[in-house]
Formats: C-alpha cells, sequence, structure tokens
C-alpha cells in the first residue's frame, strides 16, 4: 500500500461518511461514518509526518497509531489493532502480490478476532475481511491475474456485506436487538468493503497505467 493508496482510502472514508452514519443509526450510535473520517484525517495527517518516502510497513503503522488514538466507538481499536498486525507481517521488500496481501489480511483477521471474540457470521466487518483474505489464498488464485485475483476478492467483499442483511448480530451494541438487527447491513462490514474497494480502484489503474 504506498501512500497514493492510504489516500485513496482517506477519500473513500470522508466520501462516505453520510452513508455510514446511516447504516449506524439503524443499529448503533449513529456516528461509525463520523469516527471513521476522524480516523481518516488523522491517518493523513500522520501520512504527512511519515513523508512520501514512507513504505508499507511505516504506512500500516502510522494508519493504525492514528486510528487507535482518534476512533471512537468500537471500530476504532480493532481497525487500529489490524493495522498494526498487518504492518508485523510486512518489510521494505514487501512486493504487492497475492502472497503478501493473504499475509495482510490474515494478520488483520487473526488480530480482530482475537481482541473482539468474535467470526464469521456474527454481523462485524469480519464477514467482509475474512472472505477478502480467502481470496488471496493460493488455492483461489491459481491460473489468475493479479486484477483478477483483485476483482474475486472485492465480489467477495461485496458479497460478505450482503450476507450481513440476512444474520443477527452477535457483537457489539447491535447484538441487543437480536433478530430485529435482520435486514440491516453491518456498518463496520460497510466500512470494510469501502476501505477494500478503494485499495482495489487504486491498484487495478496502476495496474493498467
Amino acid at each position: 500500500m504506498t501512500r497514493a493508496a492510504a489516500e485513496a482510502v482517506i477519500k473513500a472514508l470522508l466520501s462516505e461518511k453520510d452513508y455510514l452514519n446511516g447504516l449506524d443509526e439503524k443499529l448503533g450510535d449513529g456516528d461509525h461514518g463520523s469516527n471513521m473520517a476522524s480516523g481518516a484525517l488523522a491517518a493523513k495527517e500522520a501520512l504527512d509526518e511519515a513523508g512520501d518516502e514512507a513504505d508499507l510497513k511505516k504506512i500500516l503503522q502510522a494508519a493504525g497509531d492514528a486510528v487507535i488514538m482518534n476512533v471512537g466507538g468500537t471500530a476504532g481499536p480493532l481497525y487500529g489493532a489490524a493495522f498494526l498486525a498487518a504492518a508485523e507481517v510486512v518489510n521494505k521488500k514487501s512486493a504487492l502480490d497475492a502472497v503478501t496481501l493473504e499475509k495482510i489480511f490474515g494478520a488483520a483477521v487473526e488480530e480482530i478476532q482475537k481482541r473482539g471474540n468474535s467470526q464469521l457470521g456474527d454481523k462485524t466487518m469480519l464477514d467482509v475481511l475474512i472472505p477478502i483474505r480467502e481470496a488471496f489464498n493460493a488455492e483461489n488464485c491459481a491460473g489468475k491475474s493479479f486484477e483478477e485475483i483483485l476483482t474475486a476478492a472485492r465480489d467477495a467483499a461485496r458479497d460478505g456485506l450482503e450476507f450481513t442483511k440476512t444474520i443477527a448480530a452477535k457483537k457489539g451494541r447491535a447484538a441487543s436487538l437480536g433478530e430485529k438487527s435482520i435486514g440491516f447491513e453491518d456498518p463496520g462490514a460497510a466500512s470494510a468493503l469501502i476501505i477494500f474497494r478503494a485499495l482495489c480502484g487504486y491498484w487495478k489503474d496502476s495496474l493498467r497505467n
């Protein structure tokens, strides 16, 4: 994830603030979009301080620290911890390929599962992140170009968000709604899709230019 890719994510989160708040109004405090926007702005400041030459590891570390310190609610600590965990599995020589992305999303998923005590089907961001991770494993990538792999991962993430509409929340404030939470997208899963969709768009454009 280059600086430009990170900026694409920041722009996407800022533009989708109202959409995420609207989702969260149905299941939570109604501030997930505002919280993610605050984190995006804080991450931008952190990246500005890190400089244009910051490598993937430094970008993930800067984003993780900024999100932990500036994003409220449940999502902030989880996203921040996920970024920091991902930073631990890359280095200056890490190439942008399916192998690296499987490591990044694998570390992120593992950290979120540990901290949130959650799993696939709990109506959380994991319902988007786990399908992304699986899309990057070697078996699913066999015979595909990197662009095709990205498309498959993006589609899996989108399907994961749709899946959250069909299940009841088991974690967070939305869990108190029980069956009444069915029919609504999980805000955390939605922000995870927004982040990944922005990355995919940037990476695909880079491949074509």
